[in-house]
């Protein structure tokens, strides 16, 4: 593809979601905020009815200590539930066509290198640790381990409630900003967020995905019969298929990134052609662009909720932009062969190319989404830094409800930073902020450097990471990182090279899956409801404008002054170091190859 075409791509993947989040916030905003005593009336009947199927009772009037609760409860029923399903599967009689055995049994290395035969439930531990999380995390590859019921009951459904549970939450928060009496109901929130938005918004894609050629069956694998049988002495070849296009399509929508296949949209029935790339990278932005929308018109401050956009979309096009201007110059490993003046093709489809799968980098880590479509250990240093910082800030859009959730702790300390500055009471929204709203959210924004850190820490100084890894040095240890920063904010996905389905790796990942999310719903709802109790104070001309330019430079600063202060050991240590030591040996080799030339003339 020629330069100049090549970038149609990025700009069709930021130009569809913009144009398409402004209805799709609007609709979810009409849909998900029923005013009050029109709940279980009109379109919310039905989600009303199927709350009641859940709880057995009528809409409760939830603070922000119940709405928790319950959310906490689901889950925790939700984590019980798919262990034993998942651990059930090899006896499950149905929707198993090629007669998948059990997930713990798929065997791992020792630190000393020897193979390990025996069950290991630490695998499923972690797999459900990852989807009940909505982080999708994959210590196993789907089409070999998994049969079509794990896939549909287990897997498909925690990407369609998951997701949805991190609305619900956003929901109630910024019902409490707003100073409702009560948050809502988190049951029938979730019935809302999955009747309205996601099952119409995923329908609509699977059809199209369908039409565009993924697989969409329950029938077992297909037996084909091979060219060159007698020479491999494999004379059929079994070719996994399956109901494709349903997982793609909420995988996509939901922020989820699990893939049917171990490849991910790399492989060609996930993601058979340009379209279906376009299609698949602009939805995973979509809603939650439109989240940020709806939060406008349920905040009743539409241009506050743009300053917040805005800067969620320039950190989004700057990494884009640095990923893409990366992936451009040529890999360290064809440094002296023909193809070294070319971009860098390692790791990537030949059909989609090094600029939309930089593009895809940088836009499945700036949510949590975490699907990819090329190989992120294969990318460039600087590039490879994008997706990594991507989630070590965690506010760039994020995940549905999540993303709001992240970036509001952000705005209440920038907010209470600007207070400092001028000697007054910081303000948000009319209410006063004060030590506790504070407190809270640095313990929220804290906890994920936390989590990152020690986790990468020890892995990189015992041999539960440095025999795992598959490259010594920077990106050895940018790979031990990167898979705890996937981890802790809720993405999902791997530089891969790492030989991470093993019972320490399960387990640490597993925890930190666990830390990095509910902490980080909760905390912030906790903000909200004890600002919902505050009286409003009037407007006055010393008050803090939260929808300008203004406050939108000292909530980015503020985004890149935490960030910069918690990772960038990390980030110099890995990616800068592994950039900085390629660019030299690339330089040697290419001093090498100049004298040899020169000696031969």
């Amino acid at each position: 593809m020629e330069p100049s075409l090549a970038w149609l791509h990025p700009a069709w993947a930021f130009a569809l979601p913009i144009v398409l989040s402004f209805p799709l916030g609007r609709l979810m905003w009409r849909t998900l905020d029923v005013p009050e005593g029109s709940e279980g009336r009109g379109l919310d009947a039905l989600p009303a009815f199927l709350a009641r199927l859940v709880t057995s009772r009528r809409p409760a009037e939830m603070d922000w200590r119940r709405y928790a609760a319950a959310m906490l409860a689901f889950n925790a029923a939700l984590f019980v539930l798919t262990f034993a399903l998942l651990y059930a599967q090899p006896w499950i009689p149905f929707l198993n066509p090629d007669g998948k055995g059990s997930l713990a049994a798929l065997g791992y290395k020792d630190t000393a290198g020897a193979q390990r035969d025996g069950a290991d439930t630490a695998v499923i531990f972690n797999t459900v640790c990852s989807f009940v999380t909505n982080t999708n995390l994959q210590h196993y590859s789907g089409e070999q381990h998994l049969s079509y019921f794990s896939q549909l009951a287990v897997i498909v459904w925690l990407m369609f409630v998951t997701p949805a549970s991190g609305l619900c939450v956003m929901l109630a928060t910024l019902r409490g900003l707003r100073g409702d009496r009560h948050l809502g109901d988190f049951y029938v929130d979730l019935m809302r967020g999955v009747v309205y938005v996601l099952m119409p918004y995923c329908l609509i894609l699977a059809v199209a995905l369908v039409g565009l050629g993924v697989p969409m069956t329950l029938n077992g694998a297909a037996q084909a019969a091979t060219l060159d049988g007698a020479a491999t002495k494999m004379e059929t070849q079994a070719i996994a298929r399956g109901p494709v296009a349903a997982l793609v399509a909420i995988k996509q929508a939901g922020t989820n990134g699990g893939g049917f296949f171990g490849p991910n949209s790399a492989h060609p029935f996930e993601n058979p052609s340009p379209w279906t790339n376009l299609l698949s990278i602009a939805s995973i932005v979509a809603l939650p662009m439109a989240s940020i929308v709806m939060a406008g018109r349920m905040l009743r401050d539409r241009r506050h909720a743009m300053v917040i956009y805005g800067v969620m979309l320039a950190f989004l096009a700057a990494g884009a932009a640095v990923a893409i201007a990366a992936e451009s110059a040529p890999s360290a490993a064809t440094t002296g062969l023909p193809v070294s003046a070319g971009p860098n093709m390692e790791g990537k489809e030949v059909r989609n190319g090094p600029v939309a799968s930089a593009t895809w980098a940088a836009m499945t880590t700036a949510t949590s989404n975490g699907s990819v479509n090329s190989m992120h250990d294969s990318l460039n240093p600087i590039a490879g830094m994008v997706p990594m910082s991507m989630m070590m800030l965690n506010v760039v859009f994020s995940g549905i409800g999540a993303g709001f959730e992240n970036m509001l702790m952000y705005i209440i300390v920038a907010v209470f930073i600007a207070g400092l500055m001028v000697g007054r009471t910081p303000e948000y929204l009319g209410k006063k902020v004060e030590a506790r709203e504070v407190k809270l959210c640095m313990v929220a924004i804290l906890l994920h450097p936390l989590l990152i850190c020690a986790g990468a820490g020890l892995f990189a100084a015992t041999l539960w990471g440095t025999t795992t890894t598959a490259n010594p040095g920077a990106h050895g240890f940018s790979e031990i990182v990167y898979e705890f920063t996937s981890a802790a904010a809720n993405n999902g996905s791997g530089f891969e090279g790492l030989a991470d389905n093993n019972p320490w790796w399960n387990v640490a990942t597993g925890v930190v899956l666990l830390l990095g999310r509910f902490p980080a719903l909760v905390l912030p709802l906790a903000v909200a409801g004890f600002l919902s109790t505050k009286k409003r104070v009037p407007k006055t001309s010393g008050t803090l404008r939260t929808d300008d330019l203004t406050f939108a430079g000292m909530l980015m600063g503020t985004v890149l002054l935490v960030g910069a202060l918690s990772f960038m050991p990390a980030v110099v240590l890995g990616p800068v170091a592994d950039h900085l030591s390629t660019t030299k040996a690339q330089a040697a080799a290419t001093a090498t190859t100049a004298s040899a030339a020169e000696l031969a003339r």
